[in-house]
Order: structure tokens, then C-alpha cells, then sequence
């Protein structure tokens, strides 16, 4: 699993039909340690109703098609988790409650 943050919305009118009615999202790979985002952007089909700026974790290759929303869907990147807080060594880095 990866860590990003939502920074975006992809919007397509014409599309496979096996993935009509599925939320495309534009995320930004982040740095843990930081919270900063790495410039690193991908496109990932939401199974879990992930909205702007949330910090959410990712998988991708065939484990991205093992979602209820994304099984036999032609997917390489899924959204499988929304982000509620982060501790390293016993100090919080991201709390979704203080955003």
C-alpha cells in the first residue's frame, strides 16, 4: 500500500464500458515523514468514496482489480483506504480529525 493525498478529480465522458459509473482521482505520492507531496501523480479508481485533500493509501497491479468496485475492471491503481491518522515514533504526522 501507498501513501497520497487526493489532489484531484479525472473526468472522462467516452470510456470502456466495464468502468462506466467508477470515480477517477489524480493523487500525489506524500512523504510521511513530512506530509509533503513527492510531485509523483497518478490516476486511481476510488472503491471507497475518497474526497479532496484526504490522505488515502493505494495499491496498484492486480491487486488494484480486488476491490468490490474494481474486480474484473480493467484497473491499475485503486483507492482501498481513507487515512484517519499517522505516528511515527509515538508523535502523530497527520491526524484527519486536525486538518
Amino acid at each position: 500500500m501507498i501513501l497520497a493525498r487526493v489532489v484531484g478529480t479525472v473526468v472522462s465522458t467516452r470510456k470502456e464500458p466495464k468502468i462506466e459509473g467508477i470515480k477517477f482521482l489524480l493523487l500525489e505520492k506524500i512523504n510521511p515523514s513530512n506530509m509533503q507531496g513527492k510531485g509523483d501523480y497518478l490516476v486511481a479508481m476510488d472503491s471507497v468514496g475518497a474526497g479532496l485533500g484526504e490522505v488515502v493509501f493505494y495499491v496498484a497491479g492486480s491487486s488494484s482489480r480486488m476491490t468490490a468496485t474494481t474486480e474484473g475492471k480493467p484497473s491499475d491503481a485503486a483507492i482501498i483506504s481513507i487515512v484517519d491518522f499517522i505516528d511515527i515514533n509515538g508523535e502523530y504526522v497527520y491526524r484527519k480529525d486536525k486538518e
